[in-house]
């Protein structure tokens, strides 16, 4: 079982099992969301995530066309991301929410195409 919160604390959250998969998202939308080069996810079944405290301080934005991510409203942490029509038993959890330590065997990037210009590719560090 894994723990999180928002940055203030005023919505905590637990993941009752383990994460199916983890992703950096290189995408412009994740990028101004994140406030980052990326935004890195943990894939859950939307069954196994539970919010604990602060429901009526989440709020959801949809951001293009079914695609719904979730903050709070009051220090505006971003905690989700969504398509209910694609993945209705899905949600991505942003990691950087996590309290309770959860190391992927793997993370994949996502929409590399889009990584902003200043990051270097990693596989370029790699070589």
């Amino acid at each position: 079982m894994y723990h999180g919160s928002c940055l203030c604390g005023a919505i905590t959250y637990e993941i009752r099992s383990e994460p199916l998969r983890a992703s950096h998202c290189h995408c412009t939308m994740c990028q101004k969301q994140h406030g980052a080069a990326f935004a890195t996810y943990a894939n859950v079944a939307r069954d196994d995530l539970v919010y604990l405290t602060g429901l009526d301080k989440l709020k959801t934005y949809n951001s293009s066309g079914t695609v719904l991510r979730r903050f709070c409203s009051d220090c505006g942490s971003s905690l989700e991301w969504s398509d209910p029509h694609r993945a209705p038993d899905r949600v991505a959890i942003a990691m950087g929410t996590f309290d309770t330590p959860y190391r992927p065997e793997h993370i994949t990037d996502l929409h590399l195409d889009t990584r902003a210009c200043w990051l270097p590719s990693l596989l370029d560090e790699m070589e």
